[in-house]
């Protein structure tokens, strides 16, 4: 159970890092009327994406932390 706990949090963490990421970026959208839009439209797909990676390990390790206590029932 420790090693699924584990894999939530780095799961949470990259979660809450691709969120900063992300507000970082827009904020410079918004704030530097010089923002590399193109450099920035880059960065804030990747945060997207990087969210969209995270939100699915979380999703399986509940799954299969789901199973295992099943399993154990």
């Amino acid at each position: 159970m420790a090693r699924m706990d584990g894999i939530a949090s780095l799961a949470v963490a990259g979660l809450n890092a691709s969120t900063t990421r992300f507000e970082a970026s827009a904020k410079r959208v918004v704030q530097d009327p010089g923002a590399d839009l193109a450099s920035e439209l880059v960065t804030q797909k990747m945060a997207a994406m990087d969210f969209e990676a995270n939100a699915a390990v979380l999703k399986r390790a509940n799954a299969m932390t789901k199973s295992l206590l099943d399993i154990l029932a």
